[in-house]
């Protein structure tokens, strides 16, 4: 049976207590959590973790069912935009010849969600006829509500109302991604106009999905590079700087949210001289990981942030 990658994005990022209960949540039907990022400026969380298809399907059910009841989006106040408690939950085969594995654990959840814990279900990505989350953000949770009441959209699953203090939870399948975001010390306008240079949608790179957030008084590039081959993730970062540069702002530390996958290291510190970027089980060598951070604007990058490092395990 295939080993499936979930990572579950939730609208908390302040309580700890509160993202480890849930966490602890998606790993009670046997699933491994590898990682858990928090963001307080984001106010929101990111889990990822591994299982086969049944134990994957059970633990993101019963993850999804902590997070609405622990927490309330009426309280909910953070950068980035979402429409329910747990906003995003995608599944990811680890290989193309386990996306079929992947759409059943995805069908299966987005079912018992809406059936069994009563929350409108959107389906997204190639479940969703190729819409994106943003399709839905769009406006936020309260437009969400007027356009499900004009017909506009409907629920693939669950009731047709949203509920304010839950919202909606939106579930799909892709493939692998980098969530990896840039602190520039400019104004949120360049912000927003490198994210318009670099995002794929206005023009820019390939697989690249970018915001400019304000995060208090500091602005931020947030990206989702969701096809690492189109763009390695060095490159991405590169034009970022290119563009930061050209508009007077300077870079700050880069963030990865999650995990990355080894290709993007290994491709990071190729570019940057590095000879020989794997060991002998094919994972980046402590110099890849120095170089490839240094390229992604990092403090570092332990071998623990590595995807195939947890696998390999």
């Amino acid at each position: 049976m295939p080993l499936l990658e979930s990572v579950p994005n939730l609208s908390e990022g302040r309580d700890r207590a509160t993202v480890d209960a849930i966490a602890g949540a998606f790993a009670t039907a046997g699933a491994r959590v590898l990682d858990v990022h928090l963001d307080p400026d984001h106010h929101r969380s990111v889990v990822t973790l591994v299982g086969d298809e049944r134990d994957l399907e059970d633990g993101l059910v019963a993850g999804i069912d902590e997070a609405r009841r622990r927490i309330d989006l009426r309280r909910h106040t953070g950068a980035h935009p979402r429409v329910g408690v747990a906003d995003v939950v995608p599944v990811v085969p680890l290989t193309a010849a386990d996306f079929p594995h992947a759409v059943v654990v995805a069908q299966a959840v987005a079912r018992r969600v809406g059936d069994d814990l009563g929350l409108p279900v959107f389906l997204y990505g190639e479940l969703g006829g190729g819409r994106r989350p943003a399709y839905f953000r769009r406006g936020g949770l309260e437009k969400l509500g007027r356009r499900i009441a004009a017909a506009e959209l409907a629920p693939a699953h669950g009731p047709s109302q949203v509920d304010a203090r839950s919202g909606a939870v939106l579930v799909g399948v892709r493939a692998l991604l980098v969530a990896f975001n840039l602190e520039l010390r400019g104004t949120l306008e360049d912000a927003q106009a490198i994210a318009r240079a670099v995002r794929e949608s206005s023009g820019g790179l390939p697989g690249v999905q970018a915001l400019g957030l304000a995060l208090g008084n500091r602005v931020q590039v947030s990206t989702n590079l969701i096809d690492v081959d189109a763009t390695p993730l060095h490159v991405m970062v590169e034009r970022i700087v290119a563009e930061a540069t050209a508009r007077g702002a300077d870079v700050g530390v880069g963030e990865l949210v999650g995990l990355v996958p080894a290709l993007c290291v290994i491709e990071a510190a190729r570019a940057a001289g590095v000879k020989s970027p794997t060991d002998e089980t094919a994972l980046p060598t402590a110099a890849a990981r120095v170089a490839a951070a240094r390229s992604f604007h990092l403090e570092s990058l332990d071998d623990d942030r590595v995807l195939e490092w947890h696998l390999r395990a």
